[in-house]
């Protein structure tokens, strides 16, 4: 049998004249070639990393910085050429900071608990108005992709839909216009940037929501997509308003609730879990949303 210990000279690695994130700075425009040198000159006086070095210099910024990163580890992101998009994008707009490790944290239970037992559907839902279940549902859709799972993050608020608005959609058609058959599957919109990540907006607003998430064509749908994709988020409507999020979770199978410090009430959570409960459908946990 073949010896596979590793020895002292298998961990040794060449050393690298400069950074390759250096190197994508200049290629960027960022930086100059003369700048770059600076750069490492400084760094290796300060024992600094080399993001830290150029941003102490003044010649970068924490946003340029992030960008480099994104394409030195092919890990997609938003940068300011993005206007157009919500910064309440943060895993998109932000994916370094402590509130996007936390959401990553969060993809990684709910891989454990549910995605990885094959499920492919989850409903996020919130009690009260307000609680943040757009942010968290459209958040937790970036994550999913940005580790390269291929995600689909629907928005079934049929009353207040708010992922059209955050991801700067044009298209005024979605769920409610397959549900009432006057569209098709190609009102599903990719997202620059991100090629796991796609976005079904909830489309015309109808006087009629909860029948409208009722029908047959909603449960087949989901059955779709669950074989198209490795990851589902349904975005809905809170339990304080309306029952369509039982209707939701009933397809899906699953339920992620989202509170807000301040904001959401202890009777109207536990009447929610009631309500979800009452579907069959598991709830995987309560998210605390401080954002």
């Amino acid at each position: 049998m073949a010896n596979h210990n590793l020895t002292d000279d298998d961990l040794k690695f060449p050393l690298q004249p400069f950074s390759q994130i250096g190197t994508l700075l200049v290629e960027f425009g960022k930086i100059t070639r003369s700048e770059l040198d600076r750069i490492i000159q400084y760094q290796a006086e300060h024992h600094l990393r080399f993001g830290e070095a150029a941003i102490k210099l003044g010649f970068v910024t924490a946003e340029d910085i992030n960008e480099a990163l994104s394409q030195q580890f092919d890990f997609p992101t938003f940068n300011t050429d993005f206007s157009g998009f919500s910064r309440d994008l943060i895993a998109a707009f932000e994916p370094f900071t402590d509130a996007t490790e936390k959401l990553r944290n969060l993809r990684s239970q709910l891989i454990v608990q549910w995605f990885a037992q094959n499920k492919k559907t989850l409903t996020v839902v919130g009690s009260t108005k307000g609680d943040g279940c757009s942010f968290v549902c459209a958040n937790l859709a970036i994550v999913f992709s940005q580790l390269g799972a291929k995600t689909l993050l629907i928005d079934a608020n049929l009353r207040a839909p708010a992922q059209a608005d955050l991801f700067n959609l044009k298209n005024k058609q979605g769920l409610s216009d397959i549900l009432a058959q006057r569209a098709n599957l190609d009102v599903i919109q990719p997202i620059p940037n991100f090629i796991d990540l796609s976005v079904l907006p909830a489309g015309t607003i109808p006087p009629n929501p909860q029948e409208m998430l009722s029908r047959p064509l909603f449960s087949k749908l989901m059955n779709i997509f669950s074989t198209e994709y490795d990851v589902v988020l349904v975005d809905t409507a809170a339990t304080e308003t309306c029952l369509d999020a039982q209707t939701v979770c009933a397809r899906t199978g699953a339920a992620l609730m989202v509170t807000r410090i301040n904001h959401s009430q202890h009777e109207k959570l536990a009447e929610a879990k009631k309500l979800i409960a009452n579907t069959g459908a598991k709830i995987l946990g309560v998210v605390v949303n401080e954002y």
